[in-house]
């Protein structure tokens, strides 16, 4: 038997990213076009780079929102990587057209302009996607989004990357050496590098059906210790697919139990897991003690017969 929570709509946190993006890009290069700074311009790439991405994450949001249906039985919560993967392909994209301009103007460099004006226009548009990205962050940790998360942090570092080139348009002004604002653009190409590989990583490890965190498979597990002999628990296994959880397990019961006593022992467990793990769809298996081949599912494939007097309590995968 199986019961699920259904994630929540997340799509509105997207057209805020969306939103944020278009006002950022406007702002960014305007204080381009004043100050001539490549690491304005950087800056402003980046800016388009979230833009792409935040729509991806809308298209994506919407899609892993679908409910389930006879093609995906376990619905499309694994959409959310597609967008958290894509979008750390792009940061990488715009790590190499930022590196591109910047050893072209190390090379060249050339003097800023108005960089007061340009530094004002610059830091609204940071602080525009500072705002934005504490509440993507704080929707997606509460949400369990990938997707949105992915999409905050990238915004986050948009934030830090202003804030390099912020001081590097102030140390320019001030100590007169043109070169630093490339320097300190290609550094910023850097750290976008490491950005968008750490959020390719985090989307692949999600793609090859990870169990679930620690701290849930702690509540799971403390959940089914406190059934007591004679009931015990193995084949237990847990996944993520975006917001969704899933854990499958075999309950097993004496042979002499009616199948209304099995039932509602099963109806208990599944409510206590899904108390303590939200957004999860359980699935339970019950099986009669006595039987030997009961203990013959405790991996994802059938084994050998084992001995029913082991003790079987199951671990989480």
């Amino acid at each position: 038997m199986s019961s699920s929570s259904r994630p929540v709509p997340l799509a509105r946190f997207a057209w805020l990213s969306i939103a944020a993006a278009v006002t950022t890009i406007g702002m960014k290069t305007v204080a381009y076009l004043l100050t001539g700074s490549v690491g304005l311009l950087s800056d402003a790439l980046e800016s388009i780079v979230n833009l792409v991405a935040a729509v991806l994450t809308l298209l994506m949001l919407n899609v892993a929102a679908r409910p389930e249906d006879e093609e995906h039985a376990y619905g499309y919560g694994k959409a959310e990587y597609f967008a958290s993967g894509a979008e750390g392909a792009l940061i990488l994209l715009a790590a190499v057209a930022i590196g591109w301009t910047s050893a072209g103007r190390l090379l060249a460099p050339r003097p800023i302009e108005q960089a007061g004006l340009g530094l004002v226009v610059s830091t609204g548009a940071s602080l525009v996607n500072l705002a934005v990205a504490r509440v993507l962050l704080a929707a997606g940790r509460r949400h369990r989004s990938i997707a949105l998360e992915a999409d905050a942090h990238h915004l986050l570092t948009d934030v830090w990357t202003s804030v390099a080139v912020l001081v590097g348009i102030g140390a320019v002004a001030l100590s007169g050496w043109q070169r630093l604002d490339p320097i300190i653009a290609l550094l910023v190409a850097a750290n976008i590098v490491w950005t968008g590989v750490r959020i390719l990583r985090r989307s692949a490890v999600g793609l090859l059906d990870r169990a679930l965190p620690a701290p849930e498979q702690e509540a799971l597990r403390s959940v089914l210790a406190r059934r007591g002999a004679p009931v015990q628990f193995h084949a237990l296994r847990t996944r993520q697919a975006g917001p969704r959880r899933f854990v499958e397990l075999h309950v097993l019961v004496p042979g002499d139990w009616s199948v209304t006593r099995g039932h509602a022992l099963l109806e208990e467990i599944e409510q206590e897991i899904r108390d303590v793990v939200p957004q999860c769809k359980v699935t339970t298996h019950l099986e009669p003690l006595e039987d030997p081949t009961s203990w013959q599912d405790v991996g994802l494939d059938r084994a050998a017969p084992a001995d029913p007097a082991a003790p079987h309590t199951g671990a989480a995968r």
